[in-house]
C-alpha cells in the first residue's frame, strides 16, 4: 500500500528542481496533488473540419501535416514556426511562437491539433496549438483540467503528474465515508471521484464526482467545528452572574446608546446571567460602538466580582482600546491594565503581580496576556476583537487561564450569512446592525492611473485645510510575482508630488515602539499623510484623517476594502475614499462599483463571496480555518444546508465519532485538522 503522506518526490519525474515549483502551489505530499483540484476544464472531446472553422473558435482539429516545421527569423529576433495542415475539407496553417520543440513534429503524419482560430492577412490560422498523435488522448479528445499555476509551472507538467500519482495510488485510497452516507446520499466512491473530478470521461461523472467532493469537505469542516463546540458546550456550568445596575458606567459615556446596542447588551447579560458558558458573536460595522458595548459587559463582571481580558490583534489597537476604556473607568473606581509585547519590564512585572493578587480589573493587551507568567485572581470574562487575527490555539490558551468563563468574540468584519453558518455554527450571533447618530456616509470613487495628478491635488487640498490623510499599500516592498505598487517606492513618488506635506511610513516589520510612535504622531496631527500597508486596517481612530487613498484596490477583497475605508470618517467632517486600480478586468471593476455604490458592510461582505468566493475572505491567513479546496460556499449553499443537518444527526447518535461505523471518518478529519485547529 501506498502511503498518500509520501513527498512528492517520490514519483517518477519530480525531481529536486520541480518539486520546489510544486511546493510553491502547497503541494508537498502525493495526497496534496491528487487533491489538487481543476479550477476549470476545457472540452476537447469533439472536433471540427478545417471547413467549419469560425475565427475566434478554440478548437480540436485531426489533421496530416503535409511538410516538416518552417521556422522564420524576425528583425526583433522572434523565431516563428509554421507548419500546413489539412484534413479531407481544406489545409490551414498552425503558428507557434519561439517553441522550438515543434520541430519534432513529424511530417505526413497525423496529429490532434488544439487552439484558437485567429486571423492573419485574408487567411485563418490555428495560433500556438497544443497537439498530440491521434489517438494518445493525453491533450485532447477529452475533457481536460485546467489548474491554477506558478510561474515556471505548466498545464502539462501538472497533468501528467496527476495522472502518474492516481495510476499508482487510486487502487490504495480507503473510503472513509461511512456506507449508509454513501447509499443514504447517493454518493459517488471516492476512487471514481478522484480519477473523475481530474480526468472526467463526460459532464456526468464530473458532476457526479464534484458532489461528492464537495459533499464531503463540507462535512468534514461541519463536524470538526461542532466537536469543537460540543466540547465547549459539554464543560461544567458557567458563572452565574448577578443583575447589577449599569447607570454608574452608562452615566461616564458622552452618548446615548443606539437602539442596537442596548438590544445586543440585553442579549449578552441574559447569557452571563445564565448558568451555561457564553459562547457569543458581536459583529458591528465599522464605528458601531462595539467598544463601548465590550467595555459595559465587563463592568458587569467587575462589578459581580470578577476579572475580565480583553485580547486585541495589534499593540496600537490595544492601546486604544486602553484608551477609551481606561477614561470611562478611572472615575467609577475600576482599575485598568495594559500589556503588549513592548511594555517595560518593571512595569510588566507591577501588572502580573497585581493581576495575580486582584488588584487590576480589566487587563487589555495583545497576544503578551496569553503568556504562561500572565495568571489571573478570579477571571470571568475573557473578549477578543477582530477574532479571526488569532489562532485558534491562542483564543484557546487565553480562555483556559480560568475555568468555565464567559466569551465574546468582537469583529467588524461582517460575515455574510452564508459563511457565518459554516464558521460559527450554534454560536449565539448578536449584530450591531446601527451606526450612531452624525456618522456621515463616507464617499467613495474608483479611479484609474489616469486621474492620478488630480487625486494628487485633492491630497494637497485636504491637507491645506487642515486634514490628514492614509495611502494604503499592498506591499512593502517590490514583488516580481505580484504587480503591485510597495510602500517604498509610493513613498518615494509621494514624496516627489506632495513636497510640502509631512509623509511617513508605517508598516507591521517595523518596531512596537516605532509603530506606536508614528501612529501617536499621526493621532496629534505631527503628520499630514500616512503612507502605510493593511497594520492600519483595525481600529486606529483619527477623527482629523478625512481622506482614504488606496493604492492597487483590485489586490484587496471587498470586507477588507471596506474595513480600510472605515478608518475615515470618525469625526465630523465629511469624508472620501479613492480606489487606485490597475485592471481592466471585468470582476475588478464589478467589485469597484460594489464599493462605490454602497457603505453597507454586510451587502458588500455577501457580494464579495459571490465575486471572488470565500478562499480569500480573511485576507491571505484564515487562522485556523482552512481554504476550501473544491467547495465554494456561494454555489455550493445547497449542499452546506444538507450537510449541517447530516452532521447533527450524526452527533446527536454518536456526539464523539466513536461508533464503528463513524471511525475512518473521524480519522480522516483529525488527519485533515491535525495542527490546525484543536480537537
Amino acid at each position: 500500500m501506498v502511503d498518500l503522506n509520501k513527498d512528492i518526490q517520490y514519483l517518477k519525474g519530480i525531481g529536486p528542481n520541480r518539486k520546489l515549483l510544486f511546493n510553491r502551489l502547497g503541494i508537498y505530499t502525493v495526497n496534496d496533488l491528487i487533491t489538487y483540484f481543476p479550477r476549470g476544464y476545457e472540452d476537447r472531446s469533439s472536433f471540427k473540419t478545417i471547413s467549419e472553422l469560425i475565427e475566434g473558435d478554440t478548437v480540436c482539429v485531426k489533421v496530416e501535416t503535409t511538410s516538416k516545421v518552417k521556422s522564420i527569423r524576425t528583425r526583433n529576433r522572434l523565431m516563428i514556426y509554421k507548419l500546413l495542415v489539412k484534413d479531407n475539407t481544406g489545409v490551414i496553417t498552425c503558428i507557434w511562437f519561439n517553441n522550438k520543440y515543434v520541430e519534432n513534429i513529424k511530417a505526413e503524419h497525423e496529429y490532434i491539433m488544439y487552439g484558437k482560430v485567429t486571423r492573419q492577412g485574408n487567411e485563418l490560422v490555428i495560433t500556438q496549438p497544443e497537439y498530440e498523435e491521434v489517438n494518445v488522448n493525453n491533450k485532447t479528445g477529452r475533457i481536460v483540467p485546467v489548474y491554477s499555476l506558478t510561474e515556471k509551472m505548466n498545464q502539462n507538467i501538472l497533468r501528467k503528474e496527476i495522472s502518474i500519482a492516481l495510476e499508482v495510488v487510486i487502487k490504495d485510497i480507503e473510503e472513509t465515508m461511512p456506507e449508509y452516507i454513501l447509499e443514504q446520499y447517493d454518493l459517488a466512491d471516492i476512487k471514481f471521484a478522484l480519477q473523475n473530478i481530474h480526468f472526467p470521461e463526460k459532464d456526468e461523472s464530473f458532476f457526479y464526482a464534484r458532489y461528492r467532493l464537495v459533499f464531503e469537505e463540507l462535512l468534514h469542516l461541519q463536524l470538526m467545528l461542532l466537536l469543537l463546540k460540543n466540547g465547549v458546550k459539554n464543560r461544567e456550568k458557567g458563572i452565574v452572574f448577578k443583575n447589577v445596575s449599569t447607570d454608574e458606567i452608562l452615566n461616564q459615556l458622552a452618548f446615548t446608546l443606539t437602539n442596537a446596542q442596548t438590544r445586543v447588551l440585553e442579549e449578552i447579560f441574559k447569557d452571563m446571567e445564565s448558568d451555561k458558558c457564553m459562547n457569543r458573536l458581536l459583529q458591528g460595522d465599522v464605528g458601531s460602538g462595539k467598544t463601548i458595548v465590550a467595555g459595559i459587559s465587563m463592568f458587569k463582571a467587575v462589578k459581580n466580582g470578577y476579572q475580565c481580558v480583553l485580547m486585541a490583534p495589534t499593540a496600537i489597537l490595544a492601546a486604544q482600546h486602553y484608551d477609551t476604556l481606561k477614561n470611562i473607568y478611572v472615575s467609577i473606581g475600576v482599575k485598568c491594565g495594559l500589556l503588549i509585547g513592548s511594555t517595560p519590564k518593571k512595569e510588566k512585572e507591577k501588572i502580573l503581580e497585581d493581576l495575580k493578587n486582584g488588584n487590576i480589573d480589566i487587563l487589555i493587551g495583545t497576544h503578551a496576556i496569553i503568556e504562561d507568567n500572565v495568571v489571573f485572581k478570579n477571571l470571568g470574562l475573557v473578549i477578543t476583537d477582530e477574532q479571526h487575527r488569532f489562532g485558534v490555539r491562542q483564543r484557546s490558551k487565553l480562555s483556559a487561564k480560568a475555568q468555565n468563563v464567559d466569551i465574546l468574540i468582537m469583529t467588524a468584519t461582517p460575515i455574510p450569512r452564508t459563511l457565518g453558518l459554516i464558521l460559527y455554527g450554534d454560536m449565539d450571533i448578536s449584530v450591531i446592525d446601527e451606526l450612531p447618530p452624525g456618522r456621515k456616509k463616507i464617499d467613495t470613487f474608483a479611479i484609474t492611473k489616469d486621474k492620478e495628478e488630480r487625486l494628487n491635488k485633492f491630497i494637497v487640498k485636504n491637507v491645506q485645510e487642515g486634514k490628514q490623510v492614509y495611502i494604503v499599500c499592498a506591499l512593502i516592498e517590490e514583488s516580481e510575482s505580484i504587480i503591485a505598487k510597495s510602500l517604498n517606492e509610493r513613498y518615494e513618488y509621494y514624496s516627489s508630488v506632495l513636497n510640502e506635506c509631512r509623509i511617513a511610513v508605517l508598516h507591521g516589520r517595523m518596531k512596537n515602539t516605532e509603530k506606536t510612535a508614528v501612529m501617536n504622531d499621526f493621532k496629534n496631527g505631527d503628520i499630514d499623510v500616512l503612507i502605510s500597508t493593511t497594520v492600519i486596517e483595525v481600529g486606529v481612530d483619527v477623527p482629523n484623517a478625512t481622506l482614504m487613498v488606496i493604492e492597487n484596490a483590485e489586490r484587496f477583497g471587498l470586507a477588507q476594502l471596506h474595513q480600510l475605508r472605515g478608518r475615515v470618517g470618525r469625526g465630523s467632517d465629511k469624508s472620501y475614499c479613492i480606489l487606485k486600480y490597475d485592471s481592466s478586468s471585468i470582476l475588478v471593476k464589478q467589485r469597484m462599483n460594489v464599493m462605490e455604490k454602497t457603505n453597507n458592510g454586510f451587502e458588500i461582505s455577501e457580494k464579495d463571496l459571490e465575486l471572488r468566493g470565500p478562499g480569500d475572505f480573511f485576507g491571505v491567513n484564515q487562522h485556523g480555518l482552512p481554504d476550501f479546496k473544491i467547495a465554494n460556499l456561494f454555489t455550493d449553499m445547497n449542499v452546506l444546508k444538507i450537510v449541517q443537518e447530516i452532521a447533527f444527526k450524526i452527533l446527536a447518535k454518536d456526539k464523539n465519532l466513536e461508533a464503528e461505523e463513524n471511525m475512518l471518518l473521524k480519522k480522516a478529519i483529525y488527519a485533515k485538522y491535525k495542527g490546525k485547529l484543536e480537537l
